[in-house]
This record gives structure tokens, sequence and C-alpha cells, in this order.
């Protein structure tokens, strides 16, 4: 863990305490985080240092402490019946309060450089909307928050952004509870509602059996949307990968290339399996597979690039004389001797300023073809005509690969 606890004194001279985490460079806007039904436990904490990494100060409330100071649960079926007794003897009005109050402790502080949104998880979620229309965050997230449908009374009192994350199988927002939400901010451009196929209840809880990658995933990079936008802090993501090629491919320093990354990164390239996950396995495959292992003449074309708020998808062209042993893309194959143009995508995703991790794919067997290892004549693939076709699509006929597209021209 990245942060401390800290006191939060309230107007009757009594005080709670609350988990603080902190950017690595020291200052960012302000997040507030509301616990799930289980106190600030673990994971609270880990989200609140993972949005710390995104360049936030986040500040996680005791929710609990009118009842028991520093609640931490687990999620055994003995947890469960504790935290709902909790659950069950929380008082919505003095938590708003409690709320204020952590909002006004948070913009106090010198490493707080304004603005504060609110964020929460479960009970939090819930908080997270009664926040919205009682006080004034900047933003508001809440994630399958309970009871809401019930409470729609107050939805012209919210004023900030909003967005809603709702799960399709949470049995606490069920479908017809999210149809009720969706009538009631069907006028706001500002509040945004997203389903999720699949995943339930606390589906952005990694310690969790319910915990579903592919909606965290979803999840994370709108909730990033939105507080880059009402917030801040905005990275040119950009110019940040740009920087990481260059130490890649230019300069071919493995040290630089993983400064330019998170403590724990991960690169998987798609049609071969290779890369890395975790900075000691990342650093020994760019030492010993990739940065020295690139053919003199390697090159990278860029043919687009869209930037959002949490990644970089690059389409680019990979050029290289097949003079040497790559290990990444064509591992055990000797060289051939061949010039490859290949047609590249990667998806390169980021925490705060720092690369997170890449996913990069190719079409592997239009390399085979180029180096000569796969047949064109028989399979349904291409070579280098891709690549042509790619920077000039009017330049190769389509469907030349179909037989049958003869057959469906009209008379």
């Amino acid at each position: 863990m990245n942060g401390n606890w800290i006191d939060i004194k309230t107007s009757h001279d009594s005080k709670f305490q609350g988990y603080l985490s902190v950017p690595d460079c020291g200052t960012g806007p302000g997040l507030i985080i509301g616990q799930e039904i289980f106190g600030v436990n673990k994971t609270m904490r880990q989200i609140a240092d993972y949005f710390a990494e995104e360049g936030y100060v986040v500040l996680v409330p005791d929710m609990f402490w009118r009842l028991t100071e520093r609640v931490e649960l687990a999620y055994n079926e003995e947890d469960f019946k504790t935290a709902f007794g909790y659950f069950g003897k929380f008082d919505l009005d003095l938590a708003i309060e409690d709320i204020s109050i952590s909002m006004d402790k948070l913009k106090s502080l010198d490493e707080c450089t304004g603005s504060v949104g609110y964020m929460g998880f479960c009970l939090g979620g819930k908080l997270a909307y009664l926040t919205a229309s009682k006080l004034e965050p900047e933003v508001a997230i809440s994630f399958y928050g309970v009871g809401i449908p019930e409470m729609l009374d107050q939805a012209n009192n919210v004023t900030c952004p909003m967005i809603f994350h709702c799960p399709e199988l949470d049995e606490w927002m069920p479908p017809e509870g999210v149809k009720a939400l969706r009538n009631a901010f069907e006028s706001r451009d500002d509040i945004e509602i997203y389903d999720y196929p699949g995943a339930d209840h606390g589906f952005f809880n990694h310690d969790r059996d319910v915990f579903h990658k592919p909606s965290v995933s979803m999840a994370h990079s709108r909730t990033i949307g939105a507080l880059r936008k009402a917030l801040g802090p905005n990275y040119d993501l950009s110019a940040l990968w740009d920087k990481h090629c260059e130490y890649e491919f230019l300069k071919r320093d493995v040290d630089a290339t993983m400064s330019t990354m998170v403590s724990e990164p991960y690169v998987n390239h798609i049609p071969t399996l290779t890369g890395g996950v975790g900075f000691k396995e990342l650093h020994r495959f760019y030492l010993n597979h990739f940065v020295h292992s690139n053919p003199e003449d390697t090159k990278l074309v860029p043919v687009s690039r869209t930037v959002g708020a949490d990644r970089v998808v690059d389409e680019m062209l990979f050029c290289f004389t097949h003079n040497t042993e790559i290990d990444w893309m064509l591992p055990g194959v000797k060289p051939t001797g061949k010039y490859v143009e290949i047609p590249v995508v990667g998806i390169i995703n980021f925490r705060g300023d720092k690369l997170c991790h890449e996913h990069i794919y190719w079409d592997q067997a239009s390399v085979l073809v180029q180096i000569g290892l796969l047949s064109d004549s028989e399979l349904p693939v291409s070579g280098r005509i891709e690549a042509k076709k790619m920077m000039d699509p009017k330049s190769i006929p389509s469907n030349n690969n179909m037989e049958r597209w003869s057959e469906s021209e009209p008379p």
C-alpha cells in the first residue's frame, strides 16, 4: 500500500479517519472514493492506490466510523452477514454530512490542486448519486449503486456530470431499475449510463469471484474519460508513446524504455504470445529478445492514430529485412534475407503518464508468406500486397482471394 490513514475532524469536536493515497508527482486533483459495505478494506485501499497512479489525490473516508471504526471485512459468508448488518444500521443523511466534511478536508490538503470528484462502489455507488444531488462535486461515478431507482425523485437535483455503471446481472439494479434510471436522465447529455453484459454486482472488485475483466476495462476507460474531462490531469499520451518508441527502436535503450512504463507493466504480442508480464520478465524480454534483436533497417511508418483518455490506438507499417533472428515475431526461424512490410496495430494503455500495457496485432500468415514459409497460392493468405493495399486502398482489387466473388456480379 502506498497511502496512509489521516484524521478528518467533524464540526462536533469528533473525528474519523480516511485512507489517503497521493500520486508520485505529489499533487493532483482530488477524488473521494466511496467504500463498499465491507469497509475501507484492502481492496478499497488498492483501488485508491490505483487511481493515485492515474494522477489523483485519493481519499477513502471511513463511512462506518459511527458504528465501528475502520471496519475491514473479507468476502466470505460470515463477513457478508456482518457487512449487511452494518448496511442495515447505516444513516444516509449522516453519511452525506461525512462526505461533505471529507471533501472539504481533501480540498484543504496541500497535495490537492483544487477540484474534487466522487466515485463509489455498491453502497458508495449509491452515495455517489446522493453526493451529486446534495453536494457539489465536479463529477460523480457510480459503480453498481444500490437502491438508486427508489430515489429518482432527486434526479433533478443532480447538477454535475455522472456515469452509472450497471452490470446486467445485478439483483440490486435489475433491468427495470436501469430503465427507470435512463428515463429519469433521458434529457441529460452529461449523464452516461452503461450496461455490462454478463457482469454482476461487484464486477470491478478483483478479490471477488464476480470480477469481470472485460467490463472492468471498459468501465475504467469510461471513468477515466469523465474524470479527465471534469478534473484533469491531462497527459499528452501521443508524445509519451512516441518517446517510448524512440527508446525502443532508435536509441535501443532498455532501461529508458522501461522508465516510460508503470512499475509492473505487461506487453503481449498477440500472434506469437511474446512479451512479458511484470517488470522483471518484461525487462528480460526487452534486453534479450526485443530491443537489440530488431534488424538494423527496422522502420515504423505511421498510418493513423486514435488517442483516447487512457490509451492510444496506432496503425502503422512495420518494415524490416529478415537478416537476423527476430525472437518476438519469428521465434526459432533462421534469417531468410527477405524484406518484409506488415501492417501492425498497437493498443497502448496508460495509467497516468506511464504506459501500463500494450497489445500488438499483426497478420502472422502474411509475415510467413513474405519470408517464404507459407504459400499464398494454396491458402487464402496474402504477402506484401497487404501493406500496399493498406497504404493505397485502390492499388489492389478487393476480394481476389474469394473464388465466388465473380458469382455475385450483377447481370
